[in-house]
């Protein structure tokens, strides 16, 4: 072992180095772990002795795993049950048994041996495979011949009245035009980004929008929501009318997830019954039921490609289905609450999810594998793939048309994250602006957000019914 990594492997011991060494050596089995495993795991897990058949040795022996399978999976330390056992919350099960639990520092550097790719030595190359997840604008898509849907002459609608106005649940903005759709009492809210002015509305006497979607071409708008423990649709809404196209779904309770396919066959919705239904868009006819969650389904889209529907819970799962077959490909793990915000990357590569327990997750969906975490605004300088937390978690997601990232958190913080994954701007509700003079300006929880199609302007909107710009090019 080199003499600096031996000085700071004692040193983390104690608590006076913080995990990052001064020189970046990587972290390895030789180099730092074994002398942790040594101390607190070889007597009951080594040479002389193999509880569940596990060694841990040697670094070969320790990738073999136990009776029970791998303990170490390169890349994912909180799927490896050796991160697992040394960091659960059970003092029970916790791990060395009968001891005090093991330093933060020592756990971070396991954490990191772990998800760096488990290096043998400081020179090993990293068994997590690389990965090119740049992203390429594909200049094309479902841009329409034509100039793209704006509202046309929209009949007039009754405005329902209301002591305080609905929380904005939901929003969307047009991918080709300047147009931003936000959920209100029993309508839905048609909004000219560019002026900043309501230029109409369309009615949803069925409830509450929970979910607002334009089709990929910006033609069609999805409005789905319901009434709580009553009932539940989609409607879809030809954007330069007004007029409903189609009215699918006949859900006993709030529908609180659905998107429309890119072709706009096939439209997928989901709610407290915990089973992702997709439905012919054409005739309504039920296609599939996806019953491999175990709570409240959150969110559902399809990919850019239209070959993938993803899917999330209460519980933090996320699948990820054939669009077309309904046969599951991947089970993405992560998240350890709720996932409140899934949605695509446009070139299909990238997955992100959010959640409330702070984590933003990029996801490789070639093999699930988590491509970028991010969950603090400013963090300390640490290796990539870090976790943290946004404070009490994040409550919205949305990709643009250039690869960045807007996120809405608990902490009343909307953020915006480069393609990279590294924040970009750090949005105060305070600095916000209504979208009319006549209307406050509050510190309410910001609950949905979008970016306008051309990336000029990032929209939030919040719990007080407040809709709210910000230019994406001014300093932060």
């Amino acid at each position: 072992m080199k003499h600096s990594a031996l000085v700071a492997s004692h040193l983390l011991f104690f608590g006076l180095l913080s995990v990052a060494s001064a020189d970046d050596t990587p972290v390895s089995y030789e180099g730092s772990v074994k002398s942790i495993l040594r101390q607190h795991c070889l007597k009951c897990h080594g040479d002389d002795e193999q509880k569940a058949d596990l060694n841990m040795q040697s670094f070969t022996a320790l990738l073999r795993g136990s009776s029970g399978g791998k303990v170490v999976q390169p890349g994912r330390a909180s799927q490896s049950l050796l991160f697992q056992a040394i960091t659960n919350s059970d003092d029970a099960a916790r791990m060395p048994p009968e001891s005090p639990p093991l330093s933060k520092a020592k756990i971070e550097l396991i954490r990191q041996w772990i998800d760096s790719g488990l290096r043998e030595t400081d020179g090993s190359k990293s068994m997590v495979a690389s990965r090119d997840l740049a992203f390429i604008p594909s200049g094309g898509g479902a841009k329409p011949a034509g100039p793209p849907a704006m509202p046309l002459d929209l009949s007039v609608i009754d405005i329902p009245q209301v002591i305080r106005p609905l929380p904005v649940l939901a929003m969307d903005s047009s991918p080709w035009a300047p147009l931003l759709a936000a959920s209100a009492q029993e309508h839905v809210r048609l909004i000219d980004i560019e002026s900043e002015n309501e230029i109409g509305g369309l009615a949803f006497p069925e409830g509450e929008p929970h979910v607002i979607r334009f089709s990929r071409d910006g033609s069609v708008l999805l409005v789905a929501g319901g009434r709580p423990v009553e009932s539940g649709r989609i409607v879809l809404f030809d954007v330069r009318s007004g007029k409903r196209v189609a009215e699918i779904g006949d859900e006993i309770d709030t529908v609180l997830a659905a998107d429309i396919s890119p072709d706009q066959q096939l439209v997928a919705l989901g709610g407290s019954g915990r089973v992702v239904k997709v439905y012919s868009t054409i005739d309504g006819t039920l296609q599939h039921k996806l019953t491999k969650h175990t709570d409240w389904i959150t969110a559902v889209a399809f990919s850019p490609d239209g070959k993938r529907l993803a899917s999330c819970d209460r519980a933090g799962g996320i699948h990820l289905w054939d669009a077309q077959s309904g046969g599951i490909v991947l089970n993405l793990s992560e998240h350890k609450q709720a996932v409140t915000a899934i949605d695509w990357r446009g070139d299909s590569k990238l997955l992100v999810s959010a959640s409330e327990d702070g984590k933003i997750i990029w996801w490789d969906i070639t093999d699930g594998f988590p491509a970028i975490v991010k969950a603090n605004a400013h963090p300390p300088r640490r290796p990539p793939g870090t976790f943290g937390t946004i404070p009490n978690g994040v409550l919205a997601a949305r990709f643009d048309a250039q690869g960045r990232l807007v996120t809405s958190g608990r902490d009343r913080v909307v953020r915006l994250w480069g393609k990279d994954g590294n924040e970009l701007k750090k949005l105060e509700l305070s600095n916000a602006m209504p979208i009319s003079n006549a209307m406050p300006i509050s510190n309410a929880m910001p609950i949905s957000n979008a970016i306008s199609h051309d990336g000029r302007s990032i929209i939030s909107g919040d719990a007080s019914g407040t809709v709210r710009f910000w230019p994406t090019t001014s300093e932060k």
